[in-house]
């Protein structure tokens, strides 16, 4: 973890030096090493206990008892929707591995449906807005419908705010690849700021591309109409893009990007960017601007080279398979002035180190639309004992309720967590 934290402040160090440059500077990552996969283990929650947050702050149940609850979306009445979904399989794991996860709830049967949540004084209302859906992650409210990126398409149904059924038929917007066995199944959808276009999510279908079958439209960020039309590709070479949040000083697009496995512990480090308008992030290529991918060098060493002279580098490293998903731009006043304006960032964790990164979610401080330092550990404790590879929880959406406190969805965990300061 040291050696991550001064990874960071080097590349802080050097975007500060070299802010006039068209991409930021070339962090100096550490060598490939071998592959490393340690399993997650599931543990539950002992009775009282839950996340920790910084003094000041206190963690709350919000919602319990929920099935696998990924992604979360806040409408103008205070009404929390949450997008309920599973990773169904994985092509190319083990299968006492997928035996495991699936016997922990990792693996399995999807609900596919979102709940709406909503908090009266009487408790927490529960609905099922929908359901029938496949695999769905984000929400959007546009235009008197609300969008649903399932993992195959974006549809749309009529809504009006308040309502706690929808019972419409969807209506298709645009068709997005899938598979195979759901991996980088996430999709996520925002509208621009002038409410012109929409902006979607497409990971990539594979680590490296390796037998070159993925289609050039995955592993980008996509704008189109709201109908769907007038599909261009905004950004492309990120590997999985999952949240996408506008910065409110300056009002440009950030993402955060789980890299590709296979070339040890440490690199390469997943990130968060601003993303460029037609920029190439690099996958499957390269990582982190030069860093050549050994299985590309040798398929296809012209590649790489072009791709080394034109992909741009992220803005923050966030360490190597620390699986950052969640983003939200704090807006609120709940909250102290300091986190005003920054970025707070949702690590899920992943398997591929011997020590666990992520299982947290950090707080990046921002200074004139830019990262100003390095990540700061803001709600821990999900990790239950990291000898044993136990963990309580698994931390993924990311939203801000009206009166400022946050909410986190920990699709382990099957709660959504409520994190308020002082006598909010």
């Amino acid at each position: 973890m040291q050696s991550f934290r001064l990874l960071i402040l080097l590349i802080l160090g050097a975007a500060a030096a070299g802010m006039a440059a068209a991409t930021p500077p070339v962090p100096v990552l550490p060598p490939p090493g071998p592959t490393v996969f340690r399993l997650p283990q599931l543990v539950p929650w002992p009775a009282g206990a839950g996340p920790r947050a910084p003094a000041g702050f206190r963690v709350e149940h919000f919602a319990t008892g929920l099935d696998n609850p990924r992604w979360l979306h806040v409408l103008p009445n205070g009404d929390v929707l949450v997008a309920q979904a599973r990773t169904e399989g994985m092509s190319g794991m083990p299968p006492d591995v997928v035996a495991v996860l699936t016997k922990q709830g990792v693996f399995g049967p999807s609900a596919n449906s979102i709940v709406l949540l909503r908090p009266t004084p009487a408790g927490l209302e529960r609905h099922v807005l929908l359901d029938g859906l496949h695999q769905p992650f984000g929400m959007l409210l546009y235009g008197g419908h609300l969008y649903v990126a399932n993992t195959d398409a974006l549809v749309r149904f009529p809504f009006r705010v308040g309502e706690t059924r929808i019972s419409a038929a969807p209506e298709p917007v645009i068709a997005i690849p899938a598979g195979p066995d759901n991996n980088h199944w996430t999709r996520n959808v925002v509208a621009t700021p002038d409410g012109a276009r929409l902006l979607v999510s497409v990971g990539a279908a594979t680590n490296v591309n390796e037998e070159g079958r993925d289609p050039p439209d995955r592993a980008a960020i996509w704008e189109i109409r709201p109908d769907g039309s007038g599909k261009r590709l905004l950004a492309t070479g990120l590997r999985n893009p999952v949240g996408l949040a506008f910065e409110p000083v300056t009002g440009a697009l950030w993402t955060t990007v789980n890299e590709r496995d296979g070339l040890g512990q440490d690199v390469p480090p997943d990130y968060l960017t601003r993303v460029v308008d037609g920029a190439f992030y690099g996958w499957p290529y390269v990582y982190f601007g030069t860093y050549v991918d050994p299985t590309w060098q040798k398929r296809n060493p012209a590649a790489v080279q072009d791709a080394r002279e034109r992909a741009r580098v992220p803005d923050l490293a966030l360490g190597a398979h620390s699986v950052p998903l969640g983003l939200h731009f704090y807006r609120g006043r709940g909250f102290p002035a300091r986190f005003r304006e920054g970025a707070f960032v949702a690590r899920r964790g992943g398997g591929s180190r011997v020590e666990f990164l992520g299982f947290d979610v950090v707080f990046v401080p921002f200074a004139g639309g830019a990262p100003a330092a390095a990540p700061e550990a803001f709600l821990t404790g999900f990790i239950a004992d990291m000898t044993k590879g136990q963990v309580y929880g698994r931390p993924v959406g990311l939203a801000e309720l009206p009166d400022g406190s946050l909410l986190v969805a920990d699709d382990a965990g099957n709660t959504v967590w409520r994190i308020v300061h002082g006598g909010q």
